[in-house]
């Protein structure tokens, strides 16, 4: 059984960090690529970050870039998401989730496997 558990979420202020985690059980998380979506209340669930099943390879979308990293530890099978100077606006539920790439579609994974999310709320 494929199992995705994210931590780490939380209720922080404007300019805080946190940093998400997602244990993945049941599969070897070095045979994956694997992203970070999130979901705020009333909005379509967005693309955060992308990280190669090698971890050479990431990518993030525009408004946490330079804020956001999303890195792996395959020997531990878990992927983390840093998030520093938090803004109200990334204010979410976080999902992880394994698959494969697809760097020409909409995310560049497309998923096999999603994680029940944990809830980041930042206040201003």
């Amino acid at each position: 059984q494929v199992q995705l558990v994210e931590s780490g979420g939380g209720l922080v202020q404007a300019g805080d960090s946190l940093r998400l985690s997602c244990v993945l059980s049941g599969r070897s998380l070095s045979s994956y690529s694997m992203g970070w979506f999130r979901q705020a209340p009333g909005k379509d669930r967005e693309f955060v970050a992308f990280n190669s099943w090698s971890g050479n390879r990431t990518s993030y979308v525009d408004s946490v870039k330079g804020r956001f990293t999303v890195t792996r530890d395959n020997a531990k099978n878990t992927a983390f998401l840093q998030m520093n100077s938090l803004k109200p606006e990334d204010t979410a539920v976080y999902f992880c989730a394994i698959g494969v790439p697809d760097y020409g579609g909409a995310f560049p994974l497309r998923v096999d496997y999603w994680g029940q999310g944990t809830q980041v709320t930042v206040s201003s």
